[in-house]
């Protein structure tokens, strides 16, 4: 899919060249940097281009490459490009060391990602370079939580040193909303079962945040047997999740999170300054695991979900 991109482009410029008039088609004015060719990033990067292409930005005005051709590009072609778009870690990352004079927003990366580039590189968040982070907001998480099950009373989470930054802001959003949070903090030393059965203990339901130390392919599935068996859902942030057997999750899409960054770009190409603050992804998608469901007795329809999230962040 990559190629048949690339070469709609390149075949798109060729025809354009061709025609009357071709001297003044304009340069290069967005540049997007894919950190792969995989499909997630080329369904965002689809979505940009048609957000943009909505709103009257060419084709022809985008350019696209990978960390190692951006690396490859010459300061004029650098200069001409007026906003970038990163697309995952390793783009965020080439956009980092890279002396740019536009503005970069970054996306499909979680904000824990973005925090450890910032260190490593030494900048800041800025109207300059942020992110639109990946992970959903905590107030959506348990927002959801509460329409799914109105009668949870006890959250129990397990911090690494990638969420615990979060730990301030849930344990203020869980008190106003009535939720009581059973906490244990993991990390190298701690061993996971242990830290699980504290977490799970008196717990009404379990909300997974994204950090590998807790959360990766050798400890999901111990999570999950386990959630299951002492009977408390695993509110997760990742469809593979749910299929794997967490109750649902709630996320956005790679096309959604194109689309909403194809906002942003069109505002920088009016002049419009990025916001100092990360953004927080606006679109989202519900999935439930109904086998799972059914396991715990809970009846969860993933339409009425939506709405009533929706409804709740007056969204159409």
């Amino acid at each position: 899919m990559a190629q048949r991109l690339r070469g709609f482009l390149f075949a798109l410029g060729l025809c354009l060249l061709a025609l009357p008039g071709a001297a003044q088609i304009p340069e290069v004015q967005v540049g997007i940097v894919q950190s792969q060719n995989s499909a997630p990033y080329l369904d965002a990067t689809q979505a940009l281009l048609n957000g943009l292409a909505r709103q009257g930005v060419p084709y022809f005005a985008v350019g696209i490459w990978n960390p190692a051709e951006l690396a490859a590009l010459p300061d004029a072609s650098l200069s001409a490009v007026k906003v970038w778009v990163g697309l995952g870690t390793e783009a965020a990352t080439a956009l980092a060391r890279t002396p740019l004079k536009a503005p970069v927003l970054n996306a499909l990366l979680p904000r824990s990602s973005f925090e450890r580039l910032l260190l490593a590189s030494g900048r800041k968040a800025s109207a300059r370079f942020n992110v639109l982070e990946l992970d959903q907001p905590l107030h959506r998480q348990l927002a959801l939580i509460r329409v799914a099950l109105p009668k949870a009373r006890r959250l129990g989470v397990l911090w690494g040193p990638d969420s615990l930054i979060k730990a301030s802001a849930l344990r203020s959003l869980a008190s106003s909303q009535g939720l009581a949070l059973q906490e244990v903090r993991l990390d190298q030393e701690t061993v996971l079962f242990a830290a699980l059965q504290s977490a799970l203990d008196g717990s009404d339901v379990l909300l997974a945040l994204a950090d590998p130390l807790v959360f990766n392919s050798s400890s999901l599935q111990n999570i999950l047997m386990t959630s299951i068996r002492k009977k408390v859902p695993l509110f997760a942030f990742s469809p593979a999740y749910v299929r794997a057997g967490a109750l649902l999750a709630v996320y956005s899409t790679p096309p959604q999170v194109g689309k909403q960054a194809a906002q942003w770009v069109l505002g920088a190409l009016a002049n419009r300054p990025l916001p100092e603050m990360a953004l927080e992804p606006l679109d989202f998608e519900i999935s439930v695991n109904e086998q799972v469901a059914r396991v715990l007795g809970l009846s969860l329809d993933v339409q009425t979900l939506t709405t009533a999230l929706k409804s709740q962040e007056k969204q159409p």
